[in-house]
């Protein structure tokens, strides 16, 4: 399949806990349709091919008592060297990007739909990127973002920042961003940006 370039396609930049899921929860109130990389990677790990692949790769452990992939045990061995997290990847990223090119395809045949946002932490990353044609840019302050993915995640300093080297740099996002918006004030803040960006893509003012 090929990604049509009639409507914007916009990829979302920033750090672990910057925000970009909030902009992106913006982004689709205004009307735009969202693809959430995060949530197709959740329901892959339900696909009997991909936990077969996960199994061979780490074993039983990585099962709860219902048979299904525990994410958190999953991630204790995927994440534990670059190496494993890349062997993670070569499994689940191709899938994830099929289904991003599928959704993609779908929403640019909705006349309603103004314009399209991809929320995927590792855009840079994977190849997923070629299939934006804009870019913004979430910034904010590493103890912002420390703290939040502390509250949200259950996350503490030495997974955050493991997690975080496993990304591009924040002055490569930020150097790819054909709009920088600043998470370090208020959801407010963030919101109001989000909107005059938004009408900045769609009617260039």
């Amino acid at each position: 399949m090929t990604i049509s370039a009639d409507k914007p396609v916009i990829g979302l930049l920033g750090g672990i806990g910057s925000g970009k899921s909030t902009v992106a929860a913006e982004l689709a109130s205004l009307g735009c349709g969202r693809i959430d990389a995060d949530a197709i990677g959740h329901e892959l790990l339900k696909d009997p091919q991909v936990m077969a692949e996960l199994a061979e790769r780490w074993g039983k452990g990585i099962f709860d008592e219902d048979g299904n992939i525990d994410r958190k045990a999953l991630a204790e061995p995927a994440f534990a060297s670059r190496r494993e997290t890349e062997a993670l990847n070569a499994i689940m990223h191709p899938r994830i990007r099929r289904q991003m090119v599928e959704q993609i395809d779908a929403m640019q045949a909705d006349p309603d739909t103004p314009a399209i946002v991809v929320d995927a932490a590792l855009l840079l990353e994977t190849d997923w990127y070629e299939l934006c044609n804009v870019f913004i840019f979430v910034s904010a302050p590493e103890d912002i973002r420390v703290r939040r993915v502390r509250q949200t995640r259950g996350w503490d300093n030495a997974t955050w920042k493991r997690r975080e080297n496993l990304q591009k740099s924040l002055d490569i996002k930020a150097g790819k961003a054909d709009y920088i918006i600043s998470n370090s004030i208020s959801e407010s803040s963030l919101c109001e940006q989000t909107h005059l960006v938004f009408q900045q893509i769609i009617h260039g003012k």
